[in-house]
């Protein structure tokens, strides 16, 4: 149930550490005690616990559109990713429906990366070379001098594939742990406490390798830069110069 989208990306971009420290805490930590802790009969029961600990990932995915005063794709796929955990848990839908889910988002996204490639805006810049990162304009120039423009766009397009993978392991991740763990009946205090530890294991199990993957691409192409262009990395660095 736990917004892992925003937390693989945020691995190659800019360091923020109050919004991983913010994801953290309202997507997987205060979901988890609320789940694991407060889904008894005695408590809250099992509709109530999940309706609560939906509260946090989804009221800190609407306030972080807010901060960030655009429209992030990844921001509404971890909204929609948390609306429909929820309409599937208190429906008591089968298990089955949660791994689909968990496993479709990220799916689509490894899908969306290698489709983009074809387009004027590849995904993978979005993700791992945005401008934060990377100043465009002082690259692109040192390439077009060196006449390696067109190198760099096939080693950019293969980074694409490294960058699709994680995700396509973080599908497959999805699915098993959602399998392995949901095996009680929908509804009861066991599933939803079975929700919340597959919750808290999202992080080590499915976050962590994707993130590897994610920072493996971004290692890739900073040095293919760097080889490409035979100019230290730190010039083109978005930092640099500001």
């Amino acid at each position: 149930m736990s917004d892992n989208l925003s937390s693989q990306v945020e691995a190659t971009q800019k360091p923020q550490q109050n919004g991983f420290f913010g994801n953290l805490i309202f997507n997987i930590i205060v979901p988890v005690l609320i789940l694991t802790n407060l889904s008894g009969d005695d408590r809250l029961g099992p509709a109530w616990s999940i309706v609560a600990a939906l509260v946090f990932p989804l009221a800190y995915g609407l306030w972080d559109l807010k901060q960030s005063g655009k429209i992030n794709g990844f921001s509404i796929l971890g909204i929609i990713s948390v609306i429909l955990t929820g309409g599937i848990s208190l429906l008591k839908l089968p298990a089955e429906y949660i791994a689909i889910k968990e496993a479709t988002i990220p799916g689509l996204i490894g899908l969306a990366v290698l489709i983009s490639q074809r387009t004027s805006k590849p995904l993978v810049k979005m993700m791992i070379l945005n401008d934060q990162i990377i100043n465009w304009t002082e690259l692109r120039t040192i390439l077009t001098e060196k006449n390696k423009t067109s190198e760099f766009e096939k080693k950019l397009s293969f980074s694409s594939y490294i960058v699709a993978g994680s995700f396509f392991l973080s599908s497959a991740l999805n699915y098993i742990l959602a399998k392995v763990i949901l095996v009680s009946e929908p509804g009861t205090t066991a599933y939803t406490e079975e929700l919340g530890r597959m919750t808290a294991l999202s992080y080590p199990v499915i976050v962590i390798p994707s993130m590897v993957m994610l920072i493996g691409a971004l290692w890739y192409i900073f040095y293919q830069i760097k080889k490409l262009t035979g100019v230290d990395l730190e010039r083109f660095l978005a930092d640099q110069g500001r």
